[in-house]
């Protein structure tokens, strides 16, 4: 069976409703809680490969780090990764990701598309 990791924010709706319909499908994921255990840049590029997204796709620029730095400014990807990895809230979530799969869970029924073989 796949391994499933869902890069989470407990403090988010939506993140909290992606785990509890995973659990509901039987499936009891790795938790990585990234705010607190930020991916690497090495991680972060292997995870935006499975999602098939540039790194810039899945900042959030709604928050308050991204209004303040990174507003307005033209970045690489490796930039955008390089800013994700300091920043992590601005990494979009949650991200679930399943074997060469990866989905991100908005809305949290994306991760039906990860239980389907």
């Amino acid at each position: 069976m796949t391994e499933f990791t869902i890069y989470h924010n407990p403090r988010c709706s939506k993140s909290r409703q992606t785990l509890a319909l995973l659990r509901e499908q039987g499936v009891e994921p790795r938790i990585v809680e990234y705010l607190q255990a930020p991916p690497t840049a090495a991680e972060l590029k292997a995870i935006l490969t499975k999602l098939g997204l540039k790194p810039e796709q899945v900042v959030r620029k709604g928050e308050e780090v991204f209004k303040r730095k990174y507003a307005g400014t033209a970045l690489t990807d490796a930039q955008w990764i390089k800013a994700m990895t300091t920043d992590p809230v601005l990494i979009e979530r949650p991200i679930v990701v399943a074997g060469r799969r990866a989905v991100l869970g908005r809305p949290p029924e994306n991760v039906q598309l990860l239980l389907v073989r």
